[in-house]
């Protein structure tokens, strides 16, 4: 599988990244192990995890997702073959969150002890914390690239505006810049990132790795009515898509999929990866259905018709 680089940082990543989100809540180990032990077999290397994954399922702490992928690591034996990344700042508990030079510090051993690994390969700052100055954070973060507990570090969740201003303060003291920004991106949210966030990225050469790459589940074509909604877990997720869009983007990606002898889902991912400022989507599965579903996403190549069929129905006011 080609690989593509992620922005500066000299990573090579496959054009999909897998989604950690899903191990230990919606995947139980068994299955995770299962999961990623497919993934790498067919050529793929970015897993994307969070020491928050996967806080908000009733009776978790948070680092269930990395604990799991710790244990992937050790019994397979496979740390050579992937890129790590996870992230910080999301709230663990009281007093432990956001992106202080004192919490980082804590919270990367932490994720380290969890991952059982010696270094993240891309850490990455989950949200963006106002509470402390950028100065801080990306101090903090050097520090941890000098110690070699970090290769390269990522922004999840920025402005435009403040991530210009972390790559600005980067270049005039000299620090280690943000590589990556992973946002919020697919056919179903394109504004924001469109308009916004990817002139930043281009300028200054920054890889993207988009997150909800297929609307939580709406762009695989199970949710077409409210009946739907209840079809699993994140159904309720969805239903603002529910409207005369959103049944426009299914009704093309139906087409565009029975054309290409394909799945909306590959076509949904087809689109992202051919988009030039996108370094890799990312996305779950919990069954090794649905991951086959994903790697093939990276082997479909649509034409100038079909993105431009596509960039229609997704359209924006």
């Amino acid at each position: 599988m080609i690989k593509r680089t992620l922005g500066n940082s000299g990573l090579a990543i496959a054009p999909l990244a897998f989604g950690g989100n899903v191990f230990g809540w919606t995947a139980d180990e068994a299955t995770s192990l299962q999961l990623l032990d497919a993934f790498v077999a067919a050529g793929c290397n970015f897993i994307d995890t969070a020491d928050f994954y996967s806080r908000w399922a009733p009776g978790h702490q948070g680092g269930e997702s990395e604990s799991i992928i710790g244990r992937w690591l050790k019994k397979s034996g496979k740390r050579n073959q992937v890129i790590i990344a996870t992230k910080v700042g999301m709230e663990m508990g009281p007093d432990k969150k956001g992106l202080s030079k004192a919490y980082i510090l804590r919270a990367v051993e932490d994720s380290l002890r969890r991952l059982q690994i010696d270094c993240i390969d891309l850490y990455q700052a989950h949200i963006d914390d106002p509470a402390t100055p950028l100065e801080e954070t990306l101090n903090a973060f050097a520090g941890l690239i000098k110690q070699g507990k970090v290769r390269v570090i990522g922004a999840s969740n920025y402005s435009a505006e403040r991530l210009a201003q972390a790559l600005e303060i980067s270049r005039r003291l000299g620090l280690p810049r943000y590589e990556s920004l992973q946002p919020h991106y697919n056919l179903c949210e394109r504004a924001d990132y469109e308009t916004k966030l990817e002139p930043v990225c281009l300028a200054h050469g920054i890889g993207v790795i988009s997150y909800f790459s297929l609307a939580k589940g709406f762009l695989t074509c199970k949710y077409r009515t409210e009946a739907d909604l209840t079809k699993s877990v994140r159904g309720q997720g969805v239903k603002a898509y529910l409207n005369e869009r959103g049944l426009r983007i299914l009704e093309v990606l139906d087409q565009i999929a029975k054309d290409k002898h394909s799945t909306p889902a590959r076509v949904a991912l087809a689109w992202l990866i051919a988009r030039p400022s996108i370094t890799a989507p990312i996305a779950s599965a919990t069954n090794l259905g649905q991951l086959t579903d994903l790697i093939e996403a990276t082997k479909l190549e649509l034409d100038r018709p079909a993105i431009e069929a596509l960039n229609q129905a997704s359209a924006w006011e």
